[in-house]
């Protein structure tokens, strides 16, 4: 059976052999969520030692560790988004925002980097900054997506709280 949308025939079968291929073609490996390149950290002491400190919630090792990989790899979009959360943290969010925004410069696409950001957003009052990365990510995730649903949640976790606020 063909479906027919904008004038175009797709055929159903078809769209599932593509999803099968792409699937069995997957990298064996599992992406975090939040980056673009999971391998990396593996390449870089420094990348690798502030993601652990990430982990151990130690912000400041983070920061530092992260930015002397950022020296070698200054187009990463990752490095760039963990820093951002590091500084997040840290309740930098200059710093966090500049480098969110270079993450999506740099891959506007960039799932963790949109969940993060509008995160940052809420955290400094500004809900109609969250919406616009939360639309974004609607139109990212074709599928459901932990970031997309993470910010859903974020976004009515904040609203919860500012109408529960006494007036």
């Amino acid at each position: 059976m063909k479906h027919v949308r904008s004038g175009r025939r797709v055929d159903p079968f078809a769209l599932c052999g593509i999803a099968v291929a792409l699937t069995l073609g997957a990298p064996a490996t599992v992406a975090e969520p939040t980056e673009d390149n999971p391998s990396a950290s593996a390449k870089d002491p420094d990348y690798a030692a502030g993601k652990q400190a990430i982990e151990n919630k130690n912000w400041a090792e983070a920061v530092t560790r992260l930015r002397k990989a950022m020296l070698r790899d200054p187009d990463n979009a990752d490095l760039h988004n963990y820093v951002g959360y590091a500084h997040r943290q840290l309740r930098q969010f200059e710093l966090a925002f500049k480098h969110y925004e270079q993450a999506l410069a740099l891959s506007p696409r960039h799932r963790g980097a949109h969940e993060y950001v509008g995160e940052a957003y809420l955290m400094t009052g500004n809900l109609a900054g969250a919406q616009k990365h939360l639309a974004a990510l609607r139109e990212i995730c074709l599928l459901p997506c932990e970031e997309l649903a993470d910010l859903e949640k974020a976004i009515a976790d904040y609203r919860a709280r500012m109408s529960a606020r006494p007036r």
